[in-house]
């Protein structure tokens, strides 16, 4: 597997902002970037589409509010 692949691998959606459960016993997985639900993570069906590893990752805020909570 090439530096590109492997790197591609370790992208975790569950970090991604664009991610999201659809609650689709199908299709639980979604990305909000592209548009589609998958049984799988986004990042891995990105990958086998178009080859290259997903672009629109953005990592999460840490999801504390202003106050620490």
């Amino acid at each position: 597997m090439n530096q590109q692949k492997e790197a591609a691998a370790r992208i975790n959606c569950y970090r991604c902002k664009h991610f999201y459960v659809t609650w689709d016993s199908r299709f639980p997985r979604g990305c909000k970037a592209f548009g589609f639900k998958t049984g799988e993570l986004p990042s891995a069906v990105v990958l086998k589409s178009s080859g290259q590893p997903c672009m629109n990752y953005v990592e999460k805020a840490n999801g504390l509010k202003k106050d620490g909570r």
